[in-house]
């Protein structure tokens, strides 16, 4: 027997599967909390040689032969990023001039994008081409399935703003391994470079691997929405059935 909660546009909003998106809510704010302590952290160790952040980018960039890539300073904390339509790697305040070993290993994470590009490694091409269907996904699947619950329970439009949701969540898997892999570079370049000594590359290795966390977390956050999504709507029609 179906009870008549199901019928609520609003029992999404207070149904046993909202500790699902709770899961999700906790996984992200620790792993933030553990990249931002681990950062903080190892911000104030000074790398022994004494290079910032920007001059370590630029020796890595010169030394797989990517001239093409600007360096520039961009406002934020952790902001941080490299920019393949541009070829412009952007290093926030905190890593741009900061000597320290935390500063050192973003900006060489960053690169390790960079030589991601240069050398079309498939998972970046593919997480590239996904950018725009993501975007979509995610500025239309909820207001297609809070519509579709307005419209008398209108199938069609949620299993299509649920499609346009997993397109946001494929993208966020895809992100896992272009992350991995760049950091795993960045440890590599940082040590081959003579950027920083060996023990420094451990704690480099800290740094990314907290960072890391925040895209596992985003991962997981969004399946189990996703999850949540198909547990209330699929297969359900019209009729509550």
């Amino acid at each position: 027997m179906i009870t008549a909660y199901y019928y609520s546009p609003f029992y999404m909003f207070w149904d046993p599967t909202y500790w699902l998106i709770i899961a999700g809510a906790v996984l992200s704010l620790l792993a933030s909390a553990r990249v931002n302590s681990v950062f903080r952290k190892y911000s104030g160790v000074r790398s022994r040689t004494g290079m910032t952040g920007a001059e370590a980018a630029r020796r890595i960039l010169m030394s797989q032969g990517i001239t093409d890539v600007r360096i520039e300073r961009v406002n934020g904390k952790l902001t941080d990023h490299y920019d393949s339509k541009n070829k412009v790697l952007r290093l926030s305040d905190s890593v741009y001039d900061s000597a320290s070993v935390a500063a050192v290993g973003v900006a060489a994470h960053e690169c390790g994008h960079a030589v991601q590009h240069q050398r079309a490694y498939v998972p970046l091409t593919l997480r590239s081409a996904l950018v725009p269907v993501a975007n979509f996904g995610s500025m239309l699947s909820w207001p297609l399935i809070i519509a579709g619950i307005l419209l008398s329970w209108n199938q069609t439009l949620i299993m299509i703003g649920i499609i346009l949701f997993s397109a946001v969540v494929l993208f966020q898997l895809v992100t896992l391994p272009v992350e991995f892999n760049a950091s795993g570079r960045a440890a590599a370049l940082l040590a081959d470079n003579g950027i920083l000594y060996q023990e420094e590359v451990k704690d480099v290795k800290r740094v990314l691997g907290a960072a890391a966390l925040t895209y596992v977390a985003g991962a997981a956050a969004g399946i189990l929405q996703l999850l949540r999504l198909l547990i209330l709507f699929g297969g359900r029609n019209r009729d509550g059935r």
